[in-house]
Parts: C-alpha cells; structure tokens; sequence
C-alpha cells in the first residue's frame, strides 16, 4: 500500500511564500509521476502542477504558472511545490497525488494515490 504525506502548508500574508513537501512510500520519489491538486471551499478540485517520471516534463496550470515550482529531490525521496508570490485565491487544500498521468500540457486527475492534504491560507 503506497503512502502519500504532504506538509508545509499554513497561514500566509498575499504575496508571501511556502514551500509544501510530499514523500511517498515504499517507492523512490523518482520512479513515479508526481501531481499537485487543490481544492477550495465550493469549488471543483483543480490540477495545479505535475512532475513526470524522471522529470522529463513539468506542467504548471494557468492560475500558478510563473509563481509556482514543483521539484524533485531525489536523495530525499521527496517532491517540492514551490509557491511564491501566493494570492487570497490560491488558499485551498493542497493534495499530493502519485503515479498518474502528467504532460506538458496537463495533468489527468486519475492518479493511483493521494495524501490527505494540507491546508494553505492566503490572508492578510
């Protein structure tokens, strides 16, 4: 059974930074595909950024892209969502989600495992 943990998320003033962190287990960080999603309170859950297997692509959705990074780091089996510059409308829940369809254009929302969130706030 694969294990999916995301954390880092937190209260944030508009403008302010966080970096969300997201392991999965028993597999290495750099076999699988990697995607970011969120969801806001009433909304539809929406696939902000994926990484492919062996970082071949990235894809950024249109809301974050230029402010947020996905990385990897393969030593520490873990997966980065970089976001800076964070606005009110960027606060939901995050979710990571492994093994699963990710281009340079998309991200599809059928992956085989998922964390069980962290929770971003973006308020001054």
């Amino acid at each position: 059974q694969v294990q999916v943990e995301e954390s880092g998320g937190g209260l944030v003033q508009p403008g302010g930074s966080l970096r969300l962190s997201c392991t999965a287990s028993p597999f290495t960080s750099a076999e699988k595909a990697f995607g970011w999603f969120r969801q806001a309170p009433g909304k539809q859950r929406e696939g902000v950024s994926c990484i492919s297997s062996g970082d071949v692509v990235t894809y950024y959705s249109e809301s974050v892209k230029g402010r947020f990074t996905i990385s990897r780091d393969k030593d520490k089996n873990t997966v980065y969502l970089q976001m800076n510059s964070l606005k009110p409308e960027d606060s939901a829940v995050y979710y990571c989600a492994v093994d699963g369809p990710c281009g340079s254009r998309y991200v599809g929302a059928d992956f085989g495992s998922w964390g069980q969130g962290t929770r971003v706030t973006v308020s001054s």
